[in-house]
């Protein structure tokens, strides 16, 4: 992988953010955003557990998904308070995906500020937390409605690999989904990774970016961007989505979640091993193009 580090700012102008980062299409942390925010001092695992610690939670392990795997459905339930007991007193590589804990606890909502003067098009209704112990891996993948994402790190350390939507055939995308067949599992450590590279010869070529996340930090995530996720500590984040700003963007996400995603289940419960194969097929043949372009 060709990896360099993403541009950081302390804080950054409307104007600046748009010609250098919005526009163009390309990820920036800024470190000061949400030191402004009520949340940024209050939002620790007591408080979360004091507002919404009798819900139940999904929560998902770090088994990556395979032919019969059914699209974002959870390995076991229990409430967030006790998750948040086992997550904060040690590893544990469990995680919560998409909880809107605000519909719980709507009071949340002001403890942070839509940061509006960067952009506009958040969808208000679907500001999101994702908790993960230390250990738990979100694998690769792009967000399905090609949503702009703003991504603020609330406790622990969170390391994170970017690359842009383009990459898509070199990351070995398994077709009519959002996924990489790659596991790039402690793609960092030598030692640990699950990244076999001669498996996966074309995942050389990608170029991307390599960062750790800390408290405060803040990542605008363009739509369409892989990421990949893992957690050095037991951690929060909060995301905030934003309409993609382009035509484009804005039809091939509509596309992805009523079109693509509806075929892709269908052939999934119907024939999943031999859609699972013709992938497969196609998956290769797509990075062998991108290595050795005609």
């Amino acid at each position: 992988m060709k990896l360099k580090q993403v541009d950081i700012v302390d804080n950054i102008s409307a104007e600046d953010f748009r010609k250098n980062y919005y526009e163009p299409g390309v990820p920036v942390i800024i470190r000061d955003l949400a030191k402004q925010w009520p949340a940024y001092n209050r939002w620790n695992w007591d408080y979360l557990k004091q507002v919404a610690g009798n819900e139940k939670v999904g929560i998902y392990n770090n088994v990556k998904s395979d032919a019969y795997t059914p699209v974002n459905k959870a390995d076991d339930y229990t409430t967030f308070g006790k998750y948040i007991d086992m997550i904060s007193h040690g590893p544990a590589a469990w995680r919560i995906f998409l909880f809107n804990i605000f519909s719980h606890a709507p009071q949340l909502t002001q403890d942070f500020t839509w940061p509006e003067h960067l952009m506009k098009g958040f969808v208000k209704r679907v500001p999101m937390l994702f908790v993960g112990g230390q250990g738990s891996i979100t694998h690769m993948h792009f967000d399905i409605d090609l949503s702009h994402i703003v991504h603020t790190q609330f406790m622990g350390r969170k390391r994170v690999l970017l690359f842009p939507y383009q990459e898509q055939f070199k990351l070995y995308r398994k077709p009519f989904e959002v996924l990489s067949v790659a596991d790039f599992s402690n793609y960092y450590d030598p030692q640990k990774t699950k990244l076999d590279i001669t498996q996966f010869p074309a995942v050389e070529f990608a170029n991307g970016y390599d960062m750790i996340l800390g408290h405060g930090d803040t990542l605008f995530m363009p739509g369409g961007y892989w990421h990949h996720m893992e957690y050095l500590d037991s951690g929060f984040a909060m995301s905030l989505r934003a309409l993609n700003n382009s035509v484009t963007g804005t039809l091939k996400g509509v596309w992805n979640l009523v079109g693509m995603r509806s075929i892709d289940t269908m052939m999934k419960k119907t024939i999943p091993l031999k859609w699972y194969e013709w992938k497969k097929k196609k998956i290769y043949e797509a990075a062998e193009k991108e290595m050795h372009p005609a």
